[in-house]
C-alpha cells in the first residue's frame, strides 16, 4: 500500500481558515451527526486498527482497513464510511467502491476494508469512518492525496461554524469555462440573502453562488435563525479550528480562560494526553499551550480542551512532503560475468524506494543485492546473464526514474579442437585442445559428468593448450569427453575408443547344473548374454548343426550393441537340447555351450471311481497319470459336487499323496461327482474325467413302539411307531418278522404258508411278502394259543434297519371286552339346533367281538328317512342334513354283546323363531304416557321367549322408532309423547333365534291431548348503561426512529360518551398539525406525524364524563440521528 501522506494545505488557506475560526462565535456547536461526550452515545476506542491516509497514483487501487473489537459489545457493531463530512459511501457501492467485513472468532475482531479502484482526480480527500454500537461510538479520520497539487481545485463551504474547513468537490465533478468579464463583481454576503429569501428559493440561491453543502447551508441557517450566541462561562479564546504542520516540525495549540486557576484537560481523538517530551503542557496566566514537538503522521487527529463541562475542539493536520529523485539512473552495458551497479539520490535520508524490472519489485537475494547510504540508493547484480538485459526502473511516493541494462556475450576462438582416440587395454590416451586466451579456465567432463583428477587421470593447463591425460586405460575409460571453457557458451567434444578381445559373460549359475536352463512347456524363455569386444564382435547361435536365424519367429535371436538374447516363443518339448553361441571379432573368438531342459505339468489322472458309500462319506479312488511333465508326482487334490451343479468344491488345499481318498461331510441322500488334479513341482494338471454319480446313504434307524392292536383266534394285528431317523432315504416299507423256531411244529405241513416267508440269517422268517406303507399289520393264519413273538423292520435303498422287537410274546386267542359307549361331553346336555341347520353326530363305542347297534327316537325304532345312521367297527354316525322341528326328541343309542348292553340318551331340539303376541292394546292414557298390554304368541319357535321389543309411530309421519327392546313382561309404559300427536304401536316377540317375523299391531291408538297453557311475560325493565369512564387498554411505552411517523393508543368505555383530553408532559395538545387525534368506537389513537427528538416525553389520555374521569399515561422515547434527521429539520425549517 502506498505511505500514508496528508494533504499540503496553502499558507493563504490556513491563513483564512483561521480567520474565519476567530470569527465564528466561541459557543459553536458541534454538527448534529457528531457526538458530544456526555451525550447519548459515549466517544470510546472501539478501533484496534484505523485507516491510514495514504497518497495514491491516480489509476492505481487503494484499500483502507479498521478493525473493531467486539468482545465488550451486546452487538454487532455498525460501520460507516464517509466522505467529506456527510456523503455515505455505503450508497456509492458499486466497481469504483468496494466494502469487504470479515470476523475472527477467536479474537472477537470486526474487520472492515473499502477498496477504491482505479483512483481519479475526485476521489482525493478527507474521508471518516463510524464504528458505533448501542450506546457506544468511535470515529476517525484519514485522508487520500495523489502526487499532483490537486488542492487548488478545492475550496470550502460556508465562511465559519461548524461547517468551516469542510472541503467542496465541486471544482473537480464540474470544470467549467470562466467566462471574460470586464468589471470585477463586488463582493456579496450569500447569507444575507438567505436570511430574506424563502425556503423554496434556497436551492436556486446555492446553485447560483456554488454551493454544494445544502444541508450544512439549511443547518446553519437554522443556528443564526433560531440559535443566540451565547458567551462562553470558561473560555476567553478557543482553540482554532484547525492547525497544519509539516512532518518533524514543532506545533502549539493556545487557549485564554476567565479562571487563570482553573485546571484543563488536553484529550487526543478523545484519549487524555499525558505530559511528555513530546507533548508538553505550559500554564502563564490565563493562557494554556500545548506543545507538539516533532509532528510525525500519528498526530494527525481531532483535539480537545476541557474546562469543567466545557470544551474546544480542533483539529491538526501533519504535512510529508514527497521524496523526489535528485539524481537519475544511468544506463549500463556490461559483459556476462561482470558486475551491475544502478545507482540513484533522493531528496531525503532513509526514504524507501522501489526497485522493479518487467513490473516486478527486485528483492533482495543471491542474485540482488541493495544498498542504502544516506541519500543515495544502489541496486547491484553480482555477476550479469544475458537474462538479465531490460528495463529498471526506481520508485519514490514523489517520482520516479528508470535505467537499461544491456549485457554483451564474451567470444572465444578455438585453435586446435580435441580428437577421437582408440586405444587398446593398458594403453595411455591423451586429450588436447587449444584456445585463443590464455587465462581462460575450464573444465573436462565424460559423458555429461565432470571428470575429477586421481591416479590415472590428470588435467595440465599451460598457457593455451588445455590437456586430459587418462593412463592405463580400462574399458570403463570408453566414452565421449568434452572441454567446456568457463563464461563461453562453447564445449569441444571426441571419444573414446577402447579396443578387446570379444568375451562372453554366460550366468546359468541360478538353474541348479551348470549351463543347463530349465524352462516350463508354454512359458517365454528369454536368456540375455552379455558380450564384450571392441570392435562390437559377431554373434552366432546353433543347435546341433543347425544355425538360429535373427528372423522373427518362435525360436530367435536378437543382438544388440553388447547383448545378445536368444528368445524361444511357448517352449515345447521339442526344443529340448543343446545349444551353442559363439562371438568373433578382429581380436578373436569366444564360445560358450548350454543344455535346455522343457518341463511340464503332469496329464490328468485316470479312472476315478467310487468305492464304497455310508451315511455322509464316500470312498474315492484313481490311477496316478501315465506322464509325470518330467517332474515327480507330489500328490493329487480332489474336488466334488452336485450333480446337475456347475460349482466344484475343493477338498483338500494340502496335496494328497495317496490314490485312496474318503470323502466326508456330504448330505446323505444328494448325488455326487468326483474329479481329481495331479501335482508336481511344475504345476497342477488339467481335471480328471468326472467320476460316475453316487449317493451318500444310510439305512434307517430300528422303529418304535411296536405293540399288539387286536388279537384273535388266527390273527394278530400290530401297531408301531416310524423310526427316529429316517434320512435322505426315507423309508420303503416295513418287514414283520416271526422266529422260526415258533412255526416249526405247527407250520411244516403249511406249504401254502413258507411259501410266502423268507427265512433270514438270524432264523426270523418274513410274515408278509412285499414291505407295507402303513405303520400296521395284521398277520393272519396264526395257530391259535400259541405264544409268538414278533418283530418289524424298515426298509429303504440303503437296505434294512435294525429289527425292533416285541419285549414278551402275544398268545394268539381273541380276548372279549364289554360293550360300552363313550358319549362326547356336548352330547351328555340337551343339543340345540336352528332350523336348516346340518347335524353329524359321532358317537364312538368300544367292545368284543363287534357288537350290535341300534338307535331309537322316543322309545321306536327310527324309521325316518332324513335321518342317517353309518356304524363302523368304532363309532356309529347320527347325520341329518337339514333339520326340522320334527326331528326333536331323545334319541336311544344302544350297543350289545350277547346279554351284555350299554345305553345313552340324546336330547336334540331343534328351535325356530317365534310367532307374533296376541291382543296389543292400549290400556290408558295419561298425560305424555301410554300403557299397553298383550299376551304371548302361540307358537315360541319350541323354545322359551326371552323378551319383547315394542315400537311407535304417529299418525303424522308414519315412522316407526323403538320404544323398548329386551321387554320381558308382556305390558310396558311409552313414556315422553308428543302433546297433539296420536300414536300407534307394534310389538315383536323374541327367543335364541332372533326377533318374531310377524309383528302385532295395537288395535287401538293412544291420542295426547293438548291442555289451556297461558305465559305471563314479566315486566320490561331497562338496564343503566350509565358509567364513569373506564379504560380497558392501557398506553403502552414505545422506542420510535426519529423522521418515521408513529401512532399510540388506548381504548376507554364510558356512557354518556366521555370527552378525550390529549397531553404531552401534563400539556394539552392543541390543534397541532403534527397531532392527529381519532377516536373510532372508544378506540382512542394519536398520530405523529415524523417525530424529531423534542417529541419525546410523556404523553397522557385524559376521559371525562358528569360520572367522573380516567387517566393513562405512556413514555415516547425518540432514537436515531441519520438522514431522517436532516429530512425533518429541512421541513421544519420550510415550515
Amino acid at each position: 500500500m502506498p505511505e500514508a501522506k496528508k494533504p499540503e494545505a496553502k499558507p493563504e488557506e490556513i491563513a483564512a481558515k483561521t480567520d474565519k475560526a476567530a470569527a465564528a462565535p466561541a459557543d459553536t456547536e458541534l454538527p448534529d451527526d457528531e457526538t458530544v461526550p456526555g451525550g447519548q452515545s459515549e466517544l470510546t476506542g472501539l478501533f484496534v486498527e484505523r485507516p491510514e491516509s495514504t497518497t495514491v497514483i491516480k489509476g492505481k487501487n487503494v484499500t483502507f482497513v479498521a478493525k473493531v473489537d467486539s468482545s465488550d459489545l451486546l452487538r454487532k457493531p455498525n460501520m460507516k464510511w464517509l466522505k467529506g463530512k456527510w456523503l455515505d459511501l455505503g450508497s456509492k457501492a458499486g466497481k469504483h467502491v468496494q466494502f469487504k467485513e470479515t470476523y475472527d472468532r477467536n479474537s472477537k475482531v470486526y474487520t472492515y476494508e473499502m477498496s477504491i479502484i482505479k483512483v481519479v482526480e475526485g476521489d482525493a480527500g478527507g474521508y471518516r469512518c463510524e464504528a458505533t454500537s448501542k450506546d457506544k461510538c468511535d470515529s476517525c479520520t484519514f485522508e487520500v492525496t495523489q502526487p499532483a497539487n490537486i488542492l487548488d481545485a478545492f475550496k470550502r463551504s460556508g465562511d465559519a461554524g461548524e461547517d468551516a474547513g469542510d472541503l467542496d468537490f465541486s471544482a473537480l465533478l464540474k470544470k467549467r469555462e470562466k467566462k471574460a468579464r470586464d468589471e470585477p463583481k463586488e463582493e456579496v454576503d450569500v447569507w444575507e440573502i438567505l436570511k430574506d429569501a424563502k425556503p423554496c428559493d434556497y436551492e436556486k440561491i446555492a446553485f447560483d453562488y456554488g454551493i454544494t453543502d445544502l444541508r450544512g447551508l439549511l443547518k446553519r441557517l437554522k443556528k443564526m435563525k433560531k440559535v443566540e450566541p451565547k458567551k462562553s462561562d470558561a473560555f476567553l479564546k478557543k482553540l482554532e479550528q484547525c492547525y497544519s504542520v509539516d512532518k518533524g516540525k514543532r506545533t502549539q495549540m493556545h487557549v485564554e480562560l476567565h479562571d487563570p486557576n482553573v485546571q484543563v484537560k488536553w484529550l487526543k481523538n478523545g484519549v487524555e494526553i499525558k505530559p511528555s517530551a513530546k507533548y508538553v503542557f505550559e500554564c502563564v496566566g490565563n493562557k494554556r499551550t500545548l506543545t507538539i514537538n516533532k509532528s510525525n503522521l500519528s498526530d494527525d487527529a481531532a483535539y480537545e480542551c476541557v474546562v469543567g463541562e466545557e470544551k474546544s475542539f480542533t483539529e491538526v493536520f501533519v504535512k510529508e512532503p514527497p521524496v523526489t529523485i535528485t539524481k537519475l539512473l544511468d544506463d549500463v552495458h556490461v559483459v556476462v560475468g561482470e558486475k551491475v551497479e544502478f545507482e540513484c539520490e533522493v531528496s531525503e535520508e532513509g526514504a524507501n524506494v522501489k526497485w522493479m524490472k518487467d513490473g516486478v519489485e527486485l528483492t533482495k537475494d543471491g542474485k540482488y543485492r541493495i544498498k542504502k547510504d544516506g541519500k543515495k540508493h544502489t541496486l547491484v547484480i553480482n555477476e550479469a546473464t544475458i537474462e538479465d538485459i531490460g528495463m529498471y526502473y526506481v520508485y519514490t511516493n514523489g517520482g520516479e526514474s528508470k535505467g537499461e541494462l544491456e549485457v554483451e556475450a564474451k567470444e572465444l576462438e578455438v585453435l586446435q579442437s580435441i580428437a577421437d582416440l582408440s586405444v587398446k587395454a593398458c594403453e595411455q590416451a591423451m586429450f588436447k585442445c587449444e584456445v585463443s586466451d590464455e587465462k581462460v579456465v575450464g573444465k573436462w567432463f565424460k559423458d555429461g559428468v565432470e571428470v575429477k583428477p586421481g591416479n590415472r587421470i590428470k588435467m595440465s593447463h599451460i598457457g593455451r593448450i588445455h590437456k586430459l591425460t587418462i593412463d592405463d586405460v580400462k574399458p570403463q575409460d570408453e566414452g565421449n569427453y568434452t572441454f567446456v571453457p568457463e563464461g563461453y557458451a562453447l564445449s569441444l567434444s571426441a571419444k573414446l575408443n577402447f579396443i578387446d578381445p570379444p568375451k562372453i559373460h554366460l550366468d546359468t549359475s541360478s538353474t541348479g547344473s551348470k549351463n543347463t536352463i530349465v524352462v516350463v512347456a508354454g512359458n517365454k524363455l528369454r536368456l540375455d548374454v552379455e558380450i564384450t569386444g571392441e570392435p562390437v564382435p559377431t554373434v552366432c547361435w546353433m543347435k546341433g548343426d543347425t544355425v538360429i536365424s535373427e528372423a522373427e519367429g518362435r525360436v530367435r535371436v536378437e543382438t544388440r550393441t553388447t547383448l545378445s538374447s536368444f528368445v524361444i516363443e511357448g517352449a515345447e518339448r521339442p526344443d529340448e537340447g543343446q545349444y551353442s553361441i559363439i562371438v568373433t571379432n578382429p581380436a578373436g573368438e569366444d564360445r560358450a555351450e548350454l543344455n535346455v531342459k522343457i518341463v511340464d505339468v503332469p496329464n490328468p489322472p485316470e479312472n476315478v471311481r467310487c468305492m464304497g458309500v455310508g451315511e455322509d462319506t464316500a470312498t474315492i479312488t484313481w490311477d496316478p497319470p501315465k506322464f509325470d511333465g518330467g517332474a515327480p508326482i507330489k500328490g493329487y487334490l480332489m474336488e466334488r459336487k452336485k450333480q446337475g451343479s456347475s460349482r466344484w468344491t475343493k477338498l483338500n488345499f494340502e496335496v494328497f499323496e495317496s490314490t485312496t481318498y474318503e470323502a466326508k461331510k456330504m448330505i446323505e441322500g444328494v448325488f455326487y461327482e468326483m474329479r481329481v488334479f495331479a501335482v508336481n513341482g511344475i504345476g497342477i494338471s488339467q481335471p480328471s474325467g468326472n467320476s460316475k454319480p453316487f449317493m451318500p446313504i444310510a439305512p434307517t434307524s430300528e422303529p418304535t413302539r411296536l405293540t399288539v392292536e387286536d388279537v384273535t383266534d388266527s390273527t394278530c394285528a400290530l401297531k408301531w411307531r416310524p423310526p427316529e431317523r429316517v434320512g435322505a432315504g426315507g423309508v420303503d416299507g416295513y418287514i414283520i418278522e416271526i422266529p422260526i423256531k415258533h412255526l416249526i411244529s405247527k407250520w411244516m405241513t403249511m406249504n401254502t404258508l413258507l411259501l410266502l416267508v423268507h427265512p433270514s440269517e438270524d432264523n426270523w422268517v418274513e410274515a408278509n411278502k412285499e414291505p407295507v406303507d402303513k405303520n400296521t399289520y395284521r398277520v393272519k393264519g396264526l395257530p391259535t394259543g400259541e405264544k409268538l413273538l414278533f418283530r418289524v423292520v424298515a426298509m429303504n435303498i440303503a437296505g434294512r434297519s435294525p429289527p425292533c422287537t416285541m419285549k414278551q410274546s402275544v398268545i394268539i386267542r381273541e380276548i372279549m371286552e364289554n360293550p360300552k359307549i363313550r358319549l362326547p361331553r356336548q352330547l351328555r346336555t340337551k343339543f340345540i339346533r336352528k332350523v336348516g341347520e346340518k347335524i353329524n353326530l359321532v358317537i364312538p363305542f368300544q367292545g368284543k367281538p363287534r357288537p350290535v347297534v341300534n338307535w331309537l327316537k322316543d322309545g321306536e325304532p327310527l324309521e325316518n328317512k332324513s335321518v342317517g345312521i353309518r356304524t363302523s367297527d368304532f363309532d356309529t354316525i347320527l347325520f341329518i342334513r337339514s333339520a326340522e322341528r320334527d326331528h326333536s326328541g331323545t334319541y336311544t343309542l344302544s350297543v350289545q354283546i350277547d346279554n351284555m348292553q350299554d345305553k345313552a340318551d340324546i336330547h336334540i331340539q331343534i328351535v325356530d323363531k317365534p310367532g307374533p303376541p296376541i291382543n296389543v292394546m292400549v290400556t290408558d292414557v295419561w298425560g305424555f304416557n301410554a300403557a299397553l298390554e298383550w299376551k304371548p304368541p302361540k307358537d315360541t319357535g319350541n323354545t322359551d321367549i326371552i323378551g319383547y321389543t315394542i315400537q311407535k309411530a304417529d299418525k303424522k309421519t308414519q315412522g316407526w322408532f323403538t320404544v323398548y327392546e329386551h321387554n320381558r313382561r308382556p305390558s310396558c309404559t311409552a313414556s315422553d309423547l308428543v302433546m297433539g300427536n296420536e300414536y300407534s304401536f307394534r310389538v315383536f316377540s323374541e327367543n335364541i333365534c332372533g326377533l318374531s317375523d310377524e309383528v302385532a299391531f295395537s288395535k287401538n291408538t293412544a291420542i295426547i291431548g293438548k291442555t289451556d297453557l297461558e305465559y305471563n311475560k314479566p315486566a320490561f325493565k331497562e338496564k343503566d348503561m350509565s358509567s364513569s369512564p373506564k379504560f380497558t387498554a392501557p398506553l403502552v411505552d414505545r422506542v420510535v426512529v426519529a423522521g418515521y411517523s408513529t401512532a399510540i393508543s388506548c381504548a376507554v368505555r364510558a356512557y354518556p360518551k366521555a370527552k378525550i383530553v390529549w397531553m404531552k408532559n401534563k400539556m394539552i395538545i392543541g390543534e397541532d398539525p403534527k397531532f392527529l387525534m381519532q377516536n373510532n368506537q372508544g378506540v382512542l389513537t394519536l398520530n405523529i406525524r415524523k417525530p424529531g427528538q423534542f417529541d419525546g416525553g410523556k404523553y397522557s389520555c385524559k376521559a371525562i364524563n358528569d360520572l367522573g374521569e380516567d387517566e393513562v399515561e405512556c413514555r415516547l422515547e425518540v432514537r436515531g440521528t441519520g438522514s431522517h434527521t436532516h429530512t425533518h429539520t429541512l421541513s421544519r425549517i420550510h415550515t
